[in-house]
């Protein structure tokens, strides 16, 4: 089995590692363990923008995919200087249209 077989266990099952390499026109395996980490903390992060608990609910927005792998490519492009804050307001305006009210 390889490393990065391995990891498409770990994380998103609608955002592959694979689907992700491909995004970031990435075509060795050094960064498999750095790109799965950067999967998991972004999906947790834009569910927690677009205020969902459930995997399920976020995984069936429209915008969904598209925002976990662009929160995973400012960190991958970025590690060494990233603007969270931005990350973080870009974010919540592409999942405006999905984000719950809160109080």
């Amino acid at each position: 089995m390889r490393r990065s077989d391995f990891l498409l266990g770990v994380i998103a099952v609608f955002l592959t590692l694979e689907e992700m390499k491909n995004y970031l026109r990435v075509d060795h395996e050094e960064d498999d363990g750095l790109l799965a980490d950067f999967l998991k903390a972004s999906e947790k992060l834009c569910m927690d923008i677009a205020r969902m608990e459930d995997r399920q609910e976020f995984e069936q927005s429209p915008n969904a995919k598209i925002v976990v792998q662009y929160a995973v490519a400012y960190q991958y492009e970025h590690r060494e200087e990233a603007d969270h804050h931005a990350l973080t307001l870009t974010l919540r305006a592409l999942l405006f249209g999905e984000r719950k009210p809160g109080f």
